[in-house]
């Protein structure tokens, strides 16, 4: 659990009656089956860590089976973090030694406020995003050949987007199964278990060019319809639901992979270069990924841990869809140290 979910709880104790508090505390808290789950709350969970977090804008028209991915150039952070009860830290650095190759894909500037809160009832996943500074990720798909022989990367500095999203799910077996083993390390699955999740989930987000975000030199001009739009902005609700399965080998070596897939309506509009704007209320499709492998036992975790959402919304020229994606993936060194008394009571 990290400190934002200790000021949601907080904000709770202030606004809620004493009773409707003590209801909610009762109904998060779980008894865990101490065959299936090891809990190290109690525990300093210390980690090394690697992550690259990231976000992509997909363009998809699907009568001309062919699509436009745009991504970012995010670098692979170093960094450590440590876990006590409620409270997590995390410090990353970018090293440039790591990142030395990343320039041929341009410059981008970023604020990635991403936050996995797992409770033993309650997954809540928070994304609050801000990029500038694109690349075309399938220049083969879009340019001709002579153009990408000169430009292997092409580049968009101008493009800018800013994404903000909640998700909330219900974990069913919580008992039994951990989102936390593999996601905060302080807990230790021993056995493999899985649960059904059910939930709902919100998502904004709004990207601008300062031109046609369908480049003008493309091959296939008549790709979405030859229309040329240089903003977007996107409001969806959806509800989700979907399984996660934690597979233990030998007691410590594990893989945990959950699929979640949501259904709703999203509101578009298309800003067009001719100063016109096209909206339209269309269907929502999403999908949040976890997956992890490695190893677990009392005292120490070694793995790698992937996140990663994508909602894709129809826009108001049929069979097109533009897609928004955030994740992060992580790889941990982890030790957990035994206390001989609380920290706090």
């Amino acid at each position: 659990m990290t400190k934002r979910t200790m000021v949601m709880l907080l904000l709770c104790c202030v606004v809620l009656p004493a009773a409707a508090q003590r209801k909610i505390l009762k109904w998060l808290h779980t008894n865990n089956d101490t065959a299936y789950i090891e809990e190290h709350t109690e525990d300093i969970t210390f980690r090394l860590y690697g992550s690259r977090k990231y976000t992509k804008y997909d363009i998809i028209d699907r009568k001309q089976k062919k699509d436009i991915l745009y991504r970012p150039n995010t670098p692979f952070n170093i960094g450590f973090g440590a876990n006590y009860r409620f409270v997590g830290l995390n410090i990353g650095f970018n090293l440039p030694f790591i990142n030395r190759h990343n320039d041929r894909f341009g410059k981008t500037k970023y604020l990635d406020l991403q936050s996995h809160i797992y409770l033993r009832k309650l997954v809540v996943d928070f994304y609050a995003q801000t990029y500038k500074g694109y690349y075309v990720a399938n220049p083969n798909a879009v340019f001709d050949k002579e153009y990408v022989r000169n430009n292997p990367h092409p580049q968009r500095p101008d493009i800018r987007n800013s994404n903000f999203g909640l998700n909330v799910q219900y974990i069913f077996n919580d008992e039994r199964f951990s989102y936390r083993a593999p996601n905060l390390q302080n807990e230790y699955q021993k056995k493999s278990a899985g649960s059904f999740i059910v939930g709902g989930e919100i998502f904004l987000a709004r990207i601008k060019g300062d031109s046609s975000l369908i480049p003008s030199n493309i091959v296939d001009t008549t790709f979405l319809r030859e229309l040329h739009y240089y903003r977007s902005g996107i409001a969806s609700l959806a509800a989700n639901v979907g399984y996660a399965h934690t597979f233990v080998y030998k007691k410590h070596f594990f893989l945990s992979l959950s699929l979640t897939t949501g259904l709703g309506a999203a509101r578009t509009a298309l800003f067009l270069e001719d100063g016109t704007i096209k909206r339209n209320v269309g269907l929502q499709f999403s999908n949040t990924i976890r997956a992890a492998l490695g190893y677990n036992s009392s005292r120490y975790f070694a793995g790698v841990h992937y996140v990663g959402m994508t909602a894709r919304s129809q826009m108001p020229v049929p069979n097109t869809y533009q897609a928004f994606g955030a994740g992060n993936i992580r790889v941990s060194l982890v030790k957990r140290f035994a206390l001989k008394k609380p920290l706090w009571n």
